[in-house]
């Protein structure tokens, strides 16, 4: 995939693609959407639900902390039962093991938010979102990862790219900030009264975002 790739005008291309298979089949295709919280799923909830039969696929151990993992989990079932969406969405959890994360990223704990750290951590999410995909028997797969301004998207779709080949199952391509998605994803938030996590989830971001307050006070 070239570097700058617009990836909403794939995606605009890939769903265009998809309504008018819908309208000779009547089938609406079904995609497993990894999610890593409740607010930056809203929108792309909102967004996608009208084009897919939507099954949540929750897996991030890279939430070291087993409270947090359960209070993004409890937060985003709500949100799936509370926002009228034009198609049903089923959630899916895939096992909690931080040892996964950990082992992922061994040796490159210190490098710091939007490192080769990140990359694997990305890398080891989608993974087990493909593998799922294709075992589950799913048309599509994606994340939500995308929609973050801290996250570069221009790895999470060169990864799903890649994955899709290797699981033989279709990545959708996407990058969901565009087109004012971040901060459709905060009005949600407020709307829905999410609980908005200030870090991404891994003990390194949290110690991060820690030390950026302390340097803010100064």
């Amino acid at each position: 995939m070239s570097v700058n790739c617009n990836y909403q005008l794939k995606l605009d291309k890939i769903l265009s693609g998809i309504e008018a298979e819908k309208l000779l089949s009547g089938k609406l295709p079904e995609l497993l959407l990894h999610a890593c919280c409740a607010p930056c799923s809203s929108y792309v909830l909102e967004y996608l639900a009208k084009h897919f039969a939507i099954t949540i696929l929750y897996y991030n151990p890279n939430i070291s902390e087993k409270s947090e993992y359960s209070k993004r989990v409890e937060e985003l079932k709500r949100l799936i039962k509370e926002m009228p969406l034009v198609n049903p969405v089923e959630f899916l959890e895939g096992r909690y093991d931080p040892k996964e994360y950990f082992d992922a990223v061994k040796g490159l704990e210190d490098l710091g938010e939007k490192s080769r750290r990140c990359y694997a951590c990305y890398e080891l999410r989608l993974a087990y979102a493909a593998q799922t995909a294709r075992e589950k028997g799913f048309d599509y797969f994606t994340t939500t990862l995308s929609i973050s301004p801290h996250k570069n998207a221009e790895w999470i779709n060169e990864i799903g790219e890649a994955l899709g080949k290797q699981y033989d199952v279709r990545y959708l391509y996407a990058d969901f900030k565009k087109r004012n998605g971040y901060k459709r994803s905060i009005e949600l938030s407020e709307q829905y009264h999410l609980y908005r996590q200030d870090f991404c989830g891994c003990v390194y971001s949290k110690e991060e975002e820690a030390q950026r307050k302390i340097r803010k006070k100064f």
